[in-house]
């Protein structure tokens, strides 16, 4: 049986396996855990991991604050690298569109925030102290 299945009907293949082949997922646990939290969607339905994937399927990703919509154009159960798993499927156009769109925003709230709040150093940690004593 060949690692890499194309271009047949009867193809089929596991979910979690694909998904992690598809680099989507860094071990087929975490994509197994995600298929069982809801975080992924089979043509519209939640799914199993052992679910069998088949060619043309439409698949819905939400990895955090970020969704993928693609649609599976190989089955593969192998991990290769990253430029041979983007060929694994194809991602909508309102899927790219919305991911781009959520990015720009992601990055315009971050710069309207000023920078991020850090610990305090050794002089305000004294500053801090001497406050907080005086307030006894």
């Amino acid at each position: 049986m060949s690692n890499t299945k194309q271009n047949s009907d009867s193809a089929k293949l596991r979910l979690d396996k694909w998904l992690w082949a598809a680099r989507f997922f860094k071990t087929r646990s975490l994509a197994s855990d995600a298929i069982n939290g809801g975080h992924i969607h089979l043509n519209g339905t939640r799914v199993k991991p052992s679910r069998c994937l088949k060619l043309n399927d439409e698949l819905r990703i939400q990895k955090g604050v970020v969704e993928f919509i693609v649609q599976v154009l190989v089955l593969s159960d192998r991990r290769g690298p990253a430029t041979v798993a983007q060929t694994l499927y194809r991602e909508t156009e309102a899927s790219q569109s919305k991911r781009e769109v959520q990015g720009e925003q992601r990055r315009l709230l971050a710069n309207a925030a000023g920078g991020l709040v850090k610990r305090p150093d050794k002089r305000a940690r004294r500053k801090i102290i001497r406050f907080t004593r005086r307030q006894d």
